[in-house]
Order: C-alpha cells, then structure tokens, then sequence
C-alpha cells in the first residue's frame, strides 16, 4: 500500500472523531460520528451469529464506513436529508476513497454501492409498509 495516500486518508477520517452527530451519549454529551460507527460495527460482531447467511466481515467494514462522507460534510441526520444532501455526502464519500490507493478504493466504492442500494430497497419497503397499513384501515 502507498503510505502517504493511507495517511492522507487517515487524516481525513479522524474528522469523524471531531464532528458531532445529533444524538447523546449516556454521559449527556454529543456523540461523534466515530463512536456512532465503532459501536454499530461492535454491536455487528457480537450478533453476527444470529445471522449466519450474512458476511460479517463485510457488514462491520459497512458500519465502519457508512458515515464516512460525514468526515467532510458533518453530521446530517437521515431524517432531515434532503436529495441535495446525499448528493454532497456522496461526491464527499467519493473525495474520500480517491484517496486510497486502487485495490482499496474498489473495495470501499463498492461497499458504498451496495450500502446505497440496501438503502433504497429499505426505503420502498417502509413506504409499501405505510400503504399497507393506510389499506388496511
């Protein structure tokens, strides 16, 4: 691996350690993006046995990454998201793994890809649920 592109790198997502999201921490202060991340990915491997049709190697790198994008742009809550919104976090998320040397910007755009994709049918799959339920009123 070419050094200074991974320190690059690095330096880069140690904003996630600085940039506050929206939510607390048990102590009452506001969480970083990068304990966000690190608990998730945690909490990933300790039930990755529940789901033993899942990678789980590639389900914690997914939650280590997810909020990669917010090393620039800061923390934007998904219930506020706009279109523009993720259109900024993914040139961003696209800055960010141009900095990794090939093999490892492949592997992170396509983790991202399939982040994006997930999302999307999470997102038909509540509107569905929505109708179903104004349907069955």
């Amino acid at each position: 691996m070419e050094i200074r592109r991974l320190l690059d790198f690095l330096k880069t997502a140690e904003q996630l350690k600085c940039n506050t999201r929206h939510s607390y921490t048990s102590s009452g202060r506001l969480e970083s993006v990068a304990e966000h991340s690190w608990r998730l990915a945690l909490m990933a491997m300790l039930v990755g046995d529940e789901f033993p049709e899942l990678d789980m190697d590639k389900v914690i790198k997914m939650c280590l990454i997810h909020d990669m994008g917010e090393a620039i742009t800061g923390d934007i809550p998904a219930f506020v998201k706009t279109d523009s919104d993720r259109e900024v976090e993914e040139s961003a998320i696209s800055n960010v793994t141009a900095m990794l040397p090939e093999r490892e910007r492949k592997e992170l755009d396509a983790l991202f890809d399939e982040l994006e994709k997930a999302a999307q049918v999470f997102v038909v799959c509540v509107k569905l649920a929505s109708v179903e339920k104004l349907l069955a009123e």
